[in-house]
This record gives C-alpha cells, structure tokens and sequence, in this order.
C-alpha cells in the first residue's frame, strides 16, 4: 500500500495535464490535479479557442463586403466589440465547466491552488500539502514581455482577450504566428495595424515561398510591415502611445501589443526544492520518456519547450498515463509531420518539412507549387490569391513537406498530414482523383 497521498499528482489543469490526469485515473491510479487558474489552460482561456473566435469575427467584415459581388446587400454594418468579448467569455466558461465534469467524471480530485515543491515527493498548495509516488509537471508557457522603457505600456496575447474597447490603431511588437495572427484580428475588426518584426521575414521557421506570400498578401491589404526594426522606447501622452523603433521612426497608435515569444511557465514552482534540472529560460529537462533527472517527476508540454502544440502536449500526457499506469508499451508520440496551421488571413497550414530543411538534410529535392486566385474571390473582386507548394524526394519520390497560404488551408492540411504520415509520394498525389472545383485539387494536379 503506498505512503503517498496520491499515485500521481498532476501541477496544472491545461491540455496535457488533464488528459495525462484523466487517462491515468481510467487505469485505476489515485489521482489528484492541481490548478490555480481556469481550468483548461493557456489554449482554452487565452490562446488557440478564444484566438479562433476572434478570428471568426474578423473573417466577417472582409465577407460582408465580398458578398456584394453575389448579390447581396449588406448595407449599414456595424461592429460591438463588448458583444464579442461577452460571447467570447460565455463560451470559455462553458469549457471551463466541461473540462471540470471531465475530470470529476474521471475521479481525479482537482485541488485548487498554486502548487509549489516542498521537496521531492511533497507538494504545498496554497497551504495544504500532498503527497505523491509520482508527479508530472504541466504548467504550460507565458508571454516573454519586453524589457524596453515604456514596456508596462504594452499588452500580450494573453491581455488582448479582455480589452474592454476596440481600438483603432495597434503596433504589434514580433513577427511569429501569434503577432500575425493579431494582426489579422485586429485589421479585420478595422483598425490600422502596423508589425514591426527585427528579422528580415516573419514567420522564421515557415517555407520562405509561405512567409514571402503572406507577407505580400496582408500588405496588400493595408497592414504595415516593418522589417529589421526594434522598438527602444514607447512614450505615451493622455492614452495614446508613441513607439520608437531603433531606424528613427516613430509611429503613433492607441494600442501597443507585444508578441516576442513564450516562455516555460516555472517561476515559482520550487523546482530546486525538488532538485529539478532546468534550463535559465525555466525550460524543463526531460528525456524521451518525459522523465526529468528525477526518475518519477515528469514533464509534458510547453514547459519542456519542444514542440509547444495543444495536441502534441494531449499526446504527451496520453502516452505518459499508458505507460506509467496501464501497462501499455507503445511508441512515444512522434515529432515528424505535425501539421500546424496559423489563422492569419489568407490562413497557414503547413506539414513537413520546408524547401530548406530539406536541403539541409540533403535531400535532392523538386518543388512544386500552385499560385491562384481561389474560385471564391472570382465574383467577390478581392484581389487575394492562394498559394500551394509541394516538396519532393526525388530519389523516392516522397513527398517531404506540403505548404499552403490560401482560404481554408488548415482544414486541407490536417488530410495532407494523414498522407505524409502514412508516406504518401508524388505518384500517390498524382493518381488520386481531385475534388472539382475546390482549391484542394491542386494538391493532386501540380505537373
């Protein structure tokens, strides 16, 4: 009989902790979860569900206008910005409460609370303490904030879901998926939106072919895009801002958002109390097994700052559960072809591998690619257009990686992610049959 309160205590009720905790109570193991904010985590409260939301609303300004072209009057628009954020509020609360039946369902005990290591079995949280034979770590990650003068005038992602007014002119601070998928948020609910990003290109990472387009496409739309810039100061006078970059220009607007990146969410966790390796950044060492230096205290997710995905952290705390309590012996999830999506405007979906990851790893390679207006915008008169990029292994003729920027990619790619996993080939493409007209169809068409 164990001395332990618990056989497995979980710190933090996001994504991968709640399925690790549930997967693991399914198995017959005592245990608790704890949670000192909303249940459901970053992507539930303030990341990818209420992002999507806000999304959907800026989608429909652009559509209203579009759909003149076929005939319809949409006279008189107007936009509530309070109604949004109230609606938007509404649906994360019920999430909130399914992700609570969930785990009541489950008989996980959810003890809520910050929970802190006393040592390396013991945990305080808000003054109770547990015990537990083994502990996982899923904290999740938070906003990296800036450092400049006039930094506390600026909001992050995680701010931005309860503005309590639209505001008419941003300046988005980044150049990675969440600072574009802003700036598609807030142009598409009509304000002027200027990105100013250090690098050469945003979103490093992505197929150059991708990352060019876009770029292309949302400033044709009227979104500022400053390159090889940073901001030094923001100086603010009777609520409105001015940020100064390090080129000398110095653009004013009434609302400054900083989208830099993510950072493990471990401040204060007691990790040396424990003797848990971790890295300056607060990043969490685990190996293969998501096992830190501490052979029964693990970690999955954004903490361990790998692969920092909703489903790829449900995967982790899954396989962990399997292995830990139900005496299931199977490969750990993989990393290779994750499809990824961005919800700018057009959208991101992407799979495997870019053009120059490939080259890198020494593949002799053939690109294909697609570049159109999508059916849609034919009668619409929006000058928008799609791109569709295919990577292929010569020698096998594998397909390595597929790429689009266009209306609905995230929903294609999830498909094209199934063929890359099962080792799908140019040939294979070739010889399916396309879906006429759909965009889609390109995928099987490229010569």
């Amino acid at each position: 009989m164990s001395n332990y309160d618990y056989d497995y205590f979980v710190i933090g009720a996001g994504s991968g902790g709640v399925r690790s905790s549930r997967i693991a109570a399914g198995h017959g193991a005592k245990v608790g979860v704890a949670e000192s904010a909303a249940l459901g985590g970053t992507c539930v409260n303030i990341g990818c569900v209420p992002k999507k939301l806000l999304a959907y609303a800026s989608d429909y300004g652009p559509s209203f206008e579009d759909a003149r072209g076929y005939g319809w009057s949409a006279e008189k628009i107007s936009f509530n910005w309070n109604k949004l954020i109230e609606n938007k509020n509404n649906e994360i609360n019920r999430l909130n409460g399914i992700y609570e039946n969930l785990l009541n369902n489950a008989g996980v005990d959810l003890v809520r609370g910050y929970a802190r290591f006393i040592d390396e079995h013991t945990l305080d949280i808000d003054g109770k303490q547990v015990t537990a034979d083994k502990i996982l770590i899923a904290t999740g990650g938070k906003p990296r904030r800036p450092s400049y003068e006039g930094a506390e005038h600026v909001i992050v992602s995680d701010d931005a879901f309860y503005l309590e007014k639209m505001p008419s002119s941003v300046v988005i601070e980044g150049g990675g998926y969440i600072a574009v998928e802003f700036a598609h948020i807030f142009h598409g609910l009509s304000a002027h939106v200027t990105l100013i990003y250090r690098g050469e290109q945003i979103l490093r990472g992505f197929d150059d072919d991708i990352r060019n387009f876009l770029a292309n496409e949302m400033q044709k739309q009227g979104i500022n895009i400053i390159l090889g810039e940073n901001i030094t100061k923001i100086d603010t006078d009777n609520g409105q801002y001015t940020v100064q970059t390090d080129k000398d220009q110095s653009i004013s607007c009434d609302l400054v958002m900083s989208a830099i990146g993510r950072v493990p969410y471990t401040q204060d966790l007691g990790l040396e109390n424990a003797g848990i390796d971790h890295k300056d950044n607060g990043q969490i060492i685990v190996n293969d097994g998501y096992q830190t230096n501490k052979q029964h205290i693990y970690a999955v997710g954004d903490v361990t700052d790998r692969v920092n995905l909703t489903p790829v952290a449900i995967a982790e705390g899954h396989w962990l559960a399997d292995t830990l309590f139900g005496g299931i012996k199977r490969p750990a999830p993989s990393y290779e072809n994750i499809p990824t999506a961005v919800f700018s405007n057009p959208a991101i979906g992407t799979v495997g591998l870019t053009e120059q990851q490939a080259r890198d790893k020494g593949f002799n390679i053939k690109c294909f690619t697609s570049n159109f207006k999508p059916m849609v915008h034919t009668l619409s008169g929006r000058d928008e257009r799609t791109l569709m990029k295919l990577i292929v292994d010569t020698s096998s003729d594998k397909v390595l990686g597929a790429h689009i920027c266009g209306k609905d990619s995230p929903e294609m790619t999830q498909a094209l992610g199934i063929a890359l996993q099962c080792g799908a080939t140019k040939a294979d493409f070739d010889r399916t049959i396309g879906i006429h007209p759909t965009s889609a169809e390109e995928f099987v068409t490229m010569r």
